[in-house]
């Protein structure tokens, strides 16, 4: 199940220590590939499309996934 809306909104860090780690990891990559795209766009168009906040969302958000993924592996 992926995170609703996670390249717009800020993802619940209660949903995101729901989740497996399976499903963190796809995330994790469907975020990445967002971040990938939506740099790519900002070369030669409007990227954001009216939201300049999008760039740090996504990069919060994936700063909230690896974290949890990290906390998993030490404990």
């Amino acid at each position: 199940m992926a995170i609703k809306d996670a390249e717009k909104r800020p993802a619940d860090p209660a949903h995101i220590r729901d989740l497996d780690d399976e499903e963190l990891q796809l995330e994790l990559g469907r975020l990445q590939d967002a971040q990938f795209r939506l740099k790519f766009r900002s070369a030669t168009e409007d990227a954001t499309g009216g939201n300049p906040m999008q760039f740090r969302m996504i990069r919060r958000n994936i700063a909230r996934i690896k974290t949890v993924l990290r906390e998993r592996k030490q404990g």
